[in-house]
């Protein structure tokens, strides 16, 4: 009898391809580095790397058909299971390789960060947000899985061009777009319930801030550190999908939401993007974003450039930004200061130590202070629920009681201007100079915060 223990979790052997086209803001040795990071992530054991230099893909095969029988020759001496490509291949150009790689599965960057999706999809929305965009990924690709039996047809000519294969095809692409809109109704639906929660926090006056940057650069570590939340946080790619929003109080006690949404990745797949447009909702819907960036990240620029690029596809370029760069622990003596030069305005911090985060609170500060309207009001003591309106959803800057009632200079949010408009008490003389100069400060937070937008960042 065997003794010897066995493996129950088996690793696909994978080998990884990708097309050198000289892009100097993300080289082809970095984005492979990438692919083989998502690869083990998704459970596959990367086994042999192959590239090709061309200036643009070959119609067919993506790479040249040569190298594709080089790669069948490789995947078969090492036993590999799959061969990941590092681009979307057109549904033609995946048919096309399966024919040349007849032992292997062929799959592209986009089906590997689905089914990574897919194995870290945890709420309900999550789940049907992935399903939707493999059910969109998968539309396309249908007519390459039922070739065999197309070609096994018996017999020509009338009668004989509808084939098994033909007809298997119409079912299944009516089966998946059925599935499509089952699914879309369903996100409807949940998108209408996050509306509401989304119209209740905006109509309730509360800063909203959203955490946005690049997988694995922190975002659930810092927003962990910044609320004492206890959310999910791993040293992986899409280790979270789902959004998280936390309220905090900052130091000068206003409240605010903070957000944890998706991480965005170098060749995003659309498909990703419609999938999940409920969740990125958070973040153009934001009143800030922090743009979590890993500073110890050898793509560092490359990955800052793609989540600004991912940003202004969503329509979210013209909502300030703060860069906050984390784990600032792990940063070599020197970087911090050329960091400063080419990201003024910047943000170093490490969630793992909370240093740096002080400077991070008072940015948030300013911007939230500078968001709110300036007001001078006498409140009623008949008014005590306006009182308390504003001990909880203004910055109170002044407070002094008076034989007429509750004398506040407070920032408030615009959605409570309204509120506290016929309370706001007239201007007199030198008793006002102090709350002049208050007005004056605060019109002036705006140019002081280094906050600056997307289009105005440097490249």
């Amino acid at each position: 009898m065997n003794d010897e223990p066995m493996d129950m979790e088996y690793s696909e052997r994978a080998i990884i391809v990708g097309v050198d086209r000289g892009d100097v803001q993300w080289p082809l040795e970095e984005s492979m580095d990438e692919l083989e990071r998502l690869s083990n992530t998704a459970g596959a054991q990367v086994v042999a790397r192959v590239s090709q230099r061309m200036l643009a893909p070959n119609a067919r095969t993506f790479i040249g058909p040569g190298k594709a029988e080089e790669i069948a020759q490789l995947a078969n001496s090492l036993d590999a299971d799959i061969v990941i490509f590092d681009d979307e291949l057109s549904p033609s150009q995946q048919s096309n390789l399966e024919k040349i790689l007849r032992k292997q599965k062929v799959i592209d960057r986009t089906a590997l960060i689905l089914d990574i999706f897919a194995l870290h999809a945890s709420s309900r929305e999550g789940r049907l947000q992935v399903r939707l965009a493999q059910n969109q990924y998968l539309l396309p690709r249908l007519r390459g899985m039922w070739a065999h039996l197309a070609s096994n047809r018996m017999g020509g000519g009338v009668g004989s061009r509808f084939g098994e294969g033909e007809s298997q095809l119409e079912v299944d692409r009516r089966m998946v777009r059925k599935r499509i809109l089952s699914i879309q109704r369903e996100l409807d639906k949940l998108q209408a319930s996050r509306d509401l929660q989304r119209k209740s926090r905006s109509g309730s006056g509360i800063y909203r801030v959203a955490i946005a940057g690049y997988t694995n650069a922190g975002k659930s570590s810092l927003l962990n550190r910044i609320t004492g939340a206890d959310v999910l946080a791993y040293d992986k790619l899409f280790a979270t999908l789902d959004s998280t929003t936390r309220r905090f109080c900052l130091p000068d006690g206003l409240e605010i939401t903070l957000t944890d949404t998706v991480g965005f990745i170098q060749k995003l797949p659309t498909t990703l993007v419609e999938a999940f447009k409920s969740t990125l909702d958070e973040i153009t819907e934001a009143d800030l974003i922090l743009h979590a960036i890993d500073a110890n990240s050898p793509q560092r620029d490359a990955q800052v450039q793609a989540v600004r690029d991912v940003l202004e596809q969503i329509g979210a370029d013209s909502i300030p930004i703060i860069e906050v760069f984390n784990k600032r622990d792990l940063l070599e003596e020197g970087e911090l200061e050329r960091l400063s030069k080419r990201y003024p305005g910047f943000v170093c911090v490490s969630a793992l130590t909370g240093e740096g985060l002080d400077v991070l609170m008072d940015r948030i500060s300013k911007a939230a202070s500078s968001s709110g309207i300036l007001m001078d009001v006498l409140l009623p003591y008949s008014k005590g629920e306006l009182v308390k309106l504003a001990h909880e959803r203004c910055v109170i800057r002044s407070k002094e009681h008076m034989e007429e009632g509750t004398r506040l200079l407070m920032l408030v949010p615009r959605a409570f201007v309204s509120r506290f408009s016929p309370f706001l008490r007239e201007e007199e003389g030198a008793d006002d100079e102090s709350l002049s100069d208050t007005a004056e400060q605060s019109d002036d937070l705006a140019q002081d915060l280094d906050i600056i937008a997307i289009d105005g960042l440097h490249t």
